[in-house]
């Protein structure tokens, strides 16, 4: 488990009940069932209404993806994995990379060295793998898209709460000792809308776009290997282009891995679709 995601719920969501209970307040005067019915009701219907059923029911999926943290190779590592590849096809040919591939579980890296054996044009072969690369992209943006739009519903439906509290308020003042505590309750729903969006949707939207960026730039780096190979270009060559799409901390000054487990780029590498 990543434990940014639940620690980052759990300081954001404390830090607001401390304050409450540090004013003076009791804890028990933010829950409120009707108003958390809006919002939260409110925000998941318009989220149906918005998406279709299909998108909407891996929801509790792309929540989850939120909270795991999956291995993946560094950039650092992948950099020397072609380093690895190129040397082997200066030394023996291109077709010896058919048995490197076998060994590789990554599909994307594993087609992408399977099209290298089989001759394939270096433009076939970016066009091919670039498109890959896209529709990772469409695929990820259609899952946080989800999450960015409840967002953006949930202030909106705490809003309505609030309106609907008030006029149930205004529309009995025989008591005027009660009205005070009425639009205190009313705009309840105007505060779970307001955090749930910016402490919940959110966030985990941005995370999971953050996840998005680094799986599509370490195949965007893979992609640039692979066509480095596919020219044979010197294996100290091909170092020296992956490399320029790391930050200097991550780069290699030995020609062994780095320590690293994670790096970005500047930029996207050239040529790749983006």
């Amino acid at each position: 488990m990543e434990l940014g995601t639940p620690v980052g719920l759990i300081v954001g969501f404390g830090a607001l009940l401390l304050a409450a209970v540090l004013e003076g307040g009791e804890i028990g005067g933010f829950i409120q069932g009707t108003a958390a019915l809006i919002v939260f009701g409110g925000t998941f219907g318009a989220t149906l209404v918005s998406f279709p059923l299909k998108r909407v029911a891996s929801l509790p999926r792309l929540i989850m993806e939120a909270f795991l943290e999956r291995s993946a190779a560094a950039p650092a590592e992948i950099v020397e994995r072609f380093v690895q590849l190129a040397q082997v096809a200066r030394r023996e040919g291109l077709l010896a990379l058919e048995e490197e591939a076998n060994k590789v579980e990554d599909p994307f890296l594993k087609k992408g060295l399977l099209l290298v054996v089989d001759g394939i044009d270096a433009e076939v072969i970016e066009a091919v793998l670039a498109t890959d690369i896209q529709a990772l992209k469409e695929r990820h943006e259609a899952g946080y898209g989800i999450l960015e739009a409840m967002g953006g519903y949930a202030p909106t439906m705490g809003i309505i709460g609030t309106v609907m509290g008030l006029i149930h308020v205004l529309s009995s003042l025989e008591d005027p000792s009660q009205l005070g505590p009425a639009i205190a309750v009313a705009f309840v729903a105007t505060l779970y809308g307001v955090s749930s969006a910016n402490l919940l949707w959110i966030p985990l939207a941005t995370k999971l776009k953050a996840k998005s960026k680094q799986e599509v730039f370490l195949r965007e780096l893979a992609l640039q290997g692979l066509l480095a190979v596919q020219a044979g270009d010197n294996p100290r060559i091909v170092r020296e282009k992956l490399e320029a799409f790391l930050s200097p901390g991550h780069r290699s000054t030995s020609g062994t891995p780095t320590a690293a487990s994670a790096g970005t780029s500047a930029g996207r590498p050239a040529g790749v679709a983006g």
